[in-house]
């Protein structure tokens, strides 16, 4: 997997949420794909209304500890707006200011790639001299050219 370092500035993000545990995901319990299936009903796509509405951000977030803790996941569209959409069922988050480690994923099916992706980077920062900020990282997907059977997306990293 390609990585290499990068500094942004605070993005915000409006979407839907979850709060879930990798232990979870594993699991036939896992609260993603209706997580997932519930961004692409809400049509927050369409209403966009940041730099970049082309983009989809799958936010990891308010973590309780580490990779081994409860976290909140958002996924949804860039905005230029930190006040709470009319719809009670979207949220807004801000993902800090930070530097972070991008890693590249292969291309293939979405779900294969990310979760291996996530796994790699999991063994990654056990033995790496970089360490995890916790304070928000994403997956970037570009919706311009997505095709959920060969995809390729970026992972960004808060790293400290």
């Amino acid at each position: 997997m390609n990585t290499y370092t990068i500094h942004k500035q605070k993005l915000i993000i409006t979407g839907v949420a979850v709060r879930t545990t990798n232990a979870e995901e594993a699991g036939p319990e896992g609260r993603l794909p209706k997580l997932w299936e519930t961004y692409f009903q809400s049509n927050l796509l369409s209403a966009a209304g940041g730099e970049n509405p082309h983009f989809i951000y799958a936010v990891y977030t308010d973590y309780e500890s580490d990779a081994n803790g409860a976290y909140t996941v958002v996924i949804g569209n860039e905005s230029s707006n930190e006040s709470l959409p009319d719809d009670k069922n979207h949220v807004v988050v801000t993902i800090p200011e930070s530097k972070y480690m991008v890693f590249t994923t292969k291309k293939g099916p979405v779900y294969e790639v990310v979760a291996q992706a996530w796994h790699e980077i999991w063994a990654y920062f056990k033995e790496s001299p970089e360490k995890r900020a916790y304070t928000g990282d994403f997956e970037l997907y570009d919706a311009r050219n997505f095709d959920p059977a060969n995809t390729e997306l970026q992972i960004y990293i808060a790293v400290k």
